[in-house]
């Protein structure tokens, strides 16, 4: 019998899921509450994507009262953590770095913020191209109207002079530009008030040499949560939205059965053959988002996939 599998792929909170594939095993973070011992992040083990070992929480944080979205590259023997952290210093979420020397942590704070001329800056996607130079996908915030775009949370990128450091050259990749991202109506923001829109959580993927930048649009906790993308010549854009991207083109909310699924990274099958999404979506109850699992295939230049799935699906290819 074929193996099979349902989502959640594991029951408890793991929003925000990055999923790094390393000498044949599977490691999984994300945002979810701390440990008792006050580490953040937990981190799970599988040799298949269906079945999580929680080998327990990865990130010994540099103090902090909130932490979001961890995402880990490995480079030259060590593995590196993004992520974003609040109350350090009493500011609002930046971005900073750890480092360990196995996947599993300790994962101990570089003492860098990675872009302290930001007020706000969340959601980090470090990407190696195939020349072996690393970027850096993250999001701040606009407050200008711009063409087509709103004001709200959007992406950029900055290429990484080293692990630990960005060059300081931020370009605009994409930022919110249609009504289904909407986050939230009258938002007071910065002294003022916004119909904020938001595009977050990043994931590259490169497909017959262009690059789809992958994004999460709406409010997190809200049904019009979904996936999206833009596509470009190099990992620095410029970025072009697609002609039909009034609506998450890849995967969004279906009524009665998956909410809010969204923020997603991308993973080979065990034999390599297969593109799988890693993402969360809200549990029946509303009380946390777990990490669910889905195929992506290309149609020509159109990534496809079936995801958000509820029913019983053929497990990734081993």
């Amino acid at each position: 019998m074929q193996p099979s599998y349902v989502n959640p792929v594991y029951p408890d909170t793991m929003a925000d899921p990055f999923v790094l594939h390393h000498e044949g095993a599977y490691y999984a973070y994300g945002t979810a509450p701390g440990a008792p011992d006050g580490r953040r992040f937990p981190v799970l083990r599988s040799t298949d994507l269906v079945r999580w070992e929680p080998l327990g929480h990865a990130l010994v944080p540099p103090g902090g009262t909130d932490f979001w979205a961890p995402e880990v590259a490995f480079h030259e023997g060590r593995f590196y953590m993004y992520y974003s952290a609040q109350g350090i210093d009493g500011k609002d979420h930046q971005l900073r770095v750890a480092v360990s020397e196995a996947p599993q942590g300790p994962f101990i704070d570089a003492g860098r913020v990675l872009v302290p001329d930001q007020p706000f800056s969340i959601d980090p996607h470090p990407f190696r191209d195939a020349d072996g130079t690393w970027y850096l996908y993250y999001c701040v915030d606009f407050l200008e109207l711009e063409g087509a775009y709103r004001v709200g949370t959007g992406i950029v990128v900055d290429r990484m002079v080293d692990m630990l450091t960005l060059a300081g050259e931020p370009r605009v990749v994409v930022r919110p530009h249609a009504d289904w991202q909407l986050f939230l109506h009258d938002r007071p923001m910065y002294g003022a008030v916004y119909d904020w829109h938001t595009v977050e959580g990043a994931a590259m993927q490169v497909h017959d040499g262009r690059y789809y930048l992958f994004y999460s649009g709406g409010a997190w906790e809200r049904e019009n949560y979904g996936v999206s993308y833009v596509v470009a010549n190099h990992p620095l854009g410029p970025f072009t939205v697609p002609h039909d991207a009034q609506h998450a083109l890849l995967m969004k909310s279906v009524p009665g059965q998956v909410f809010g699924p969204g923020h997603n990274s991308f993973v080979p099958s065990p034999d390599g053959s297969e593109t799988w999404i890693v993402y969360h979506a809200w549990n029946p109850e509303r009380t946390g988002r777990l990490m669910c699992i889905d195929r992506m295939w290309w149609e020509g230049e159109t990534p496809v996939t079936h995801a958000p799935s509820w029913t019983r699906q053929p497990a990734p290819a081993a």
